[in-house]
């Protein structure tokens, strides 16, 4: 049996739970199983199921490298800037206006990601936009 038959559930909860940047790859008769799961429960339920395949984890056929998100909505993020301020626009583009600054080294809440350039963050003084997302890192 082939070890992405083997652990079909897991792959496809991994699929439908959302999880990001998602790689399966076999390699030398080990599963690797690599992604960024949304919450920390998304994450135990995986764990969960590898458990239900494997009660004792004891075949050491699968490598299980699942990550949870730290920039989820809601998160604080701090501005990375070199050393000036961070622009906030309008819209998620360079060629939109500019409706706000973050100071370097400023926290801000994520809002949403619009895509992996552009997030959609919330000053502490209300001021709200699209910034880079290079330069906004999870607050730990």
């Amino acid at each position: 049996m082939a070890l992405q038959d083997k652990y079909k559930e897991l792959i496809d909860a991994a699929q439908s739970s959302g999880t990001t940047n998602l790689k399966v790859s076999e390699l030398d008769g080990v599963l690797h199983i690599d992604g960024v799961a949304p919450t920390g429960a998304v994450k135990d339920k995986l764990w969960d199921i590898y458990g239900k395949i494997d009660p004792n984890f004891l075949t050491g056929d699968v490598v299980m490298n699942i990550n949870v998100a730290t920039a989820v909505e809601g998160a604080k993020l701090e501005v990375i800037t070199d050393s000036t301020n961070l622009n906030i626009r309008k819209g998620p583009g360079t060629d939109q206006p500019v409706v706000g600054k973050a100071a370097h080294g400023e926290t801000v809440t994520l809002i949403n990601k619009t895509n992996d350039q552009w997030w959609l963050i919330r000053t502490n003084g209300g001021a709200e936009g699209y910034s880079y997302s290079q330069y906004l890192k999870p607050v730990e």
